[in-house]
């Protein structure tokens, strides 16, 4: 998955809405979160503070950096001898 984005390719003309941040972060796995966390830090930056966009986006970066926290397997001894 590429890092790289396009601001034009999401939200049409109006330009990007809190619609296309909770697509972009929603179906995030936490193998990819990391990645999808960059795009959305790079999308939100030239909105102001208070604005829609970067709430969600702040709140969405938030979730994914939660997710791959938590992304670790916890190991468990089985009782099986090797």
């Amino acid at each position: 998955m590429s890092e790289a984005e396009n601001p034009q390719l999401l939200g049409g003309e109006q330009g990007i809405t809190v619609e296309d941040i909770r697509a972009l972060a929603g179906p995030a796995t936490p193998h990819f979160s990391l990645q999808i966390r960059n795009r959305i830090k790079r999308l939100i930056e030239p909105f102001p503070a208070g604005d829609p966009v970067r709430l969600e986006g702040e709140r969405q970066i938030a979730r994914l950096q939660k997710l791959s926290d938590n992304s670790g397997e916890p190991r468990r001894t089985l009782g099986i001898e090797h």
